[in-house]
């Protein structure tokens, strides 16, 4: 996880959150970790502060990073309100990177982004499946999911100043890329998973590498994998099938992907 500052008029969700991961984790009594019983963490406890800073400067395997976000998953649901502020104080520097990626060019709406990624973090804390694999990917896709709402909601509401009185045809493909690819997926041209897997390492931070080995394939076969979902999509923006209403009969075009 990568920091990344930002310039803020006033206090907004993540800020506000970071405020107060602060004040959990400052001296004389800081809410502490046990990093034992996760494989490749440390062998010791430690403050949450120095756990964040240690998976900031550090890079670790899926095993490791699933059984950390597991621990800080069933803390926050288990052991109440400091451990919520907890495991998002440690997600923070992901989730203020992934805000700034989604509210670039959007600056009017950058708080209700910063809002919204927390809202979906925050849920997907609550709520995910612990079991499955990829749970820190899981959470992080739910905070961009629910940050790029908003900036989809302003591609819907907004119109451009020159727009002339008269009918015209919408310009083809519109919306934000992530419309594109659910769209994609909700006709069945590529699945789930392919429209996960291009969103996360296109416009995410995901690394394919990294992707790859929590999957048990190779880096190839999966960047394989991505530009035939990525072919599909592009024909199908180009035939204009992404703009209009969805039809459950383009599943015949492409669920090889």
């Amino acid at each position: 996880m990568a920091t990344i500052s930002r310039t803020r008029t006033a206090d907004t969700a993540l800020t506000t959150a970071e405020t107060a991961f602060e004040l959990l984790t400052c001296k004389p009594a800081p809410l502490v970790f046990d990093a034992r019983p996760v494989p490749g963490l440390p062998d010791t406890t430690m403050p949450l502060d120095k756990l964040r800073q240690l998976l900031i400067f550090e890079r670790y395997d899926s095993t490791t990073t699933d059984e950390l976000w597991r621990q800080l998953a069933h803390h926050a649901r288990e052991w109440g309100p400091a451990w919520v502020v907890g495991a998002i104080g440690v997600a923070l520097p992901a989730l203020t990177h992934l805000a700034a990626k989604i509210s670039r060019g959007y600056a009017r709406h950058a708080d209700d982004v910063d809002s919204e990624v927390l809202a979906g973090f925050l849920h997907a804390l609550r709520t995910a499946d612990l079991a499955p694999p990829r749970l820190w990917l899981r959470l992080c896709w739910a905070a961009y999911r629910a940050g790029v709402a908003v900036v989809k909601a302003d591609d819907a509401e907004e119109l451009p100043p020159d727009l002339s009185s008269g009918s015209r045809s919408p310009r083809m493909p519109y919306g934000h890329p992530d419309l594109l690819l659910g769209r994609a997926a909700a006709t069945g041209l590529i699945t789930t998973d392919a429209a996960e897997l291009i969103s996360a390492t296109r416009f995410g931070d995901a690394l394919i590498e990294h992707l790859a080995a929590e999957q048990g394939v190779t880096a190839s076969a999966l960047r394989m994998r991505r530009r035939r979902a990525e072919r599909i999509v592009a024909a199908a923006i180009t035939r204009g099938h992404l703009s209009g209403p969805i039809h459950s009969s383009s599943r015949r075009e492409g669920m090889a992907a």
